[in-house]
């Protein structure tokens, strides 16, 4: 089993205090002869705004001392689950979850909203403090 990040109790805690069932940790991606594996999964059926959905999380916690690189690793991670996953599940969504300081220091710069915007990644930001979702972006 792949080690879990530092945050991966904040972000479950996160999405259940938001109503979410986690359905899977870690959630199992497997294409070919490959098998990965994404931090969680969960759906949720109960809310009108995410009636249905079922999501896949990969988190991660940018504590290195360089969030560029940390950026660069993560990226290449969340596209190569993105595209497994839309053969594989299609109907799951694929969201990275970052903490709401990176989010604010880092992933507003122009540059990294560019590609995050060109690549289509999806974020579910939290205050890992007080585990609760901030914002949902796609």
């Amino acid at each position: 089993m792949p080690a879990k990040d530092l945050y991966h109790d904040a972000v479950k805690n996160a999405l259940i205090n938001d109503g979410w069932i986690i359905t899977a940790d870690p959630y199992p991606i497997k294409y070919e002869e490959v098998k990965l594996f994404a931090d969680l999964a969960g759906e949720k059926n109960i809310a009108a705004s995410r009636e249905g959905k079922q999501i896949v999380i990969e988190i991660k916690s940018f504590l290195s001392h360089s969030p560029m690189r940390d950026f660069e690793t993560a990226l290449g991670q969340y596209l190569i689950y993105k595209a497994f996953l839309s053969l594989e599940n299609p109907e799951q969504e694929l969201y990275l979850a970052i903490g709401e300081i990176i989010y604010e220091d880092f992933f507003q710069k122009v540059a990294i909203q560019l590609v995050v915007a060109k690549y289509q990644v999806s974020l579910l930001v939290i205050d890992m403090n007080k585990q609760e979702i901030i914002k949902w972006t796609s």
